[in-house]
């Protein structure tokens, strides 16, 4: 048995490489960018009107002139205007090319225009306000997004300013995640006395679906020679394989013996915590890793979260950023084994998380997950620990 930070280790030098693929970019929203994107042009590529209003010449107004004589207007989309006459001006819109031999721009609120002309209302000025430079954000050729990056609507619209229709992304990663037990039926089935409704593989599914990754769900009733025949198909057709249930020490918890004679290789199985202690980890001669997880719900969902959601982070090559909480109570656990306690939090007014232990009944207990937050990761090797303390805390919410 080897302790959470041991298997933790493990799992994440397994992360595996994600080919590139290429995206239409509207339907790259949450895939990871695979490119460099840099600007084609300046952006802005002109100077820009920032205000509806008028441009003139700025030295004119600081000559003390008031009244300019509209000379035409300029809409956004148009061709370069100049204006003509240095003491006249021109009507402009939010978004239009500032004309030639203007400098400044005032708005519409600081003006009077009657039979076409247009007196300022401000006694003061500033050259070159209102006006958006050309380039003042982006030169050409400069590094808008760096490759790695997770894709939001801001990324899908940089992709289509800089004209780029088809984006370098890597492909999801599939995971097959299966459920196992004689025990289990389907959820639109009314169970026996003896059965349950299968909901392990559900919460897991929609847990990383939430993360970008690509997911079916199975079902191996406990049977080795019929797990052994579909376990054998699914570690050539997907990335990863994620079981729950059937890796503890039960008559009929075949799992750890099936995927050994199929070739995985273990890595570990069980490890020093609560809940999820029977947790199995291996992997394929060609790649596929699996993840054996308790059959208990909490168990399952908390391993799901404190190892599998790294290891997917850093397999889609994003940076795995910690959180920590406060415990805002005194909390005492005997055994000495990790503990992840499940917590509602709060954020103080100086951004601190505050997690309260939330009691359950035990890794069976499904339902005290809609009540909590996440879990808090109290590490083994003592049995008080004290409000006050700060802990690794793994948010779901």
């Amino acid at each position: 048995m080897i302790s959470v930070e041991e298997a933790y280790k493990i799992i994440l030098a397994q992360a595996i490489k994600l080919d590139t693929i290429n995206s239409p970019f509207v339907e790259s929203y949450g895939k990871i960018l695979d490119e460099d994107l840099f600007a084609d042009r300046d952006f802005p590529p002109f100077d820009r009107v920032m205000m509806d209003g008028i441009a003139f010449d700025y030295l004119t107004f600081q000559s003390g002139q008031r009244r300019f004589k509209i000379e035409g207007i300029v809409a956004a989309g148009a061709e370069t205007q100049s204006l003509k006459e240095r003491q006249n001006c021109l009507e402009v819109m939010t978004g239009a090319v500032l004309p030639g031999n203007t400098d400044a721009v005032v708005r519409y609120e600081d003006l009077e225009i009657e039979n076409g002309v247009a007196t300022i209302k401000l006694d003061n000025i500033n050259q070159r306000q209102n006006i958006h430079a050309k380039g003042s954000d982006r030169k050409e050729k400069d590094l808008l997004v760096a490759k790695g990056k997770k894709i939001s609507s801001a990324e899908i619209a940089i992709a289509a300013t800089v004209g780029i229709s088809n984006l370098k992304v890597k492909r999801n990663l599939k995971v097959a995640v299966i459920a196992t037990g004689d025990e289990l039926v389907e959820v639109d089935v009314k169970p026996k006395a003896y059965q349950i409704r299968k909901s392990n593989v559900f919460c897991i599914e929609s847990y990383l679906q939430n993360l970008g990754v690509e997911t079916q769900s199975f079902h191996l009733l406990d049977d080795k020679k019929s797990m052994q025949e579909k376990l054998r198909k699914l570690k050539n057709e997907f990335d990863a394989l994620i079981l729950s249930g059937g890796v503890s020490m039960g008559k009929f918890d075949y799992v750890p013996q099936v995927l050994e004679e199929l070739g995985f290789e273990k890595l570990f199985h069980k490890v020093k915590q609560r809940p999820g202690k029977p947790f199995w980890f291996g992997k394929s001669l060609e790649g596929t890793c699996v993840f054996g997880l308790p059959g208990n719900p909490v168990s399952s969902f908390a391993c799901t979260v404190r190892y599998i959601n790294p290891w997917l982070t850093k397999v889609q090559g994003l940076p795995i950023k910690p959180s920590y909480a406060i415990l805002n109570e005194d909390f005492k656990f005997k055994p000495d084994l990790s503990y992840f306690i499940q917590v509602k939090v709060e954020c103080t007014p100086g951004g601190f998380i505050l997690a309260s232990p939330y009691n359950g009944n035990g890794s069976g207990d499904f339902a005290n997950l809609s009540e909590v937050d996440g879990f808090l990761e109290l590490e083994r090797g003592k049995n008080l620990y004290v409000k006050g303390e700060v802990f690794r805390y793994w948010g779901f919410r």
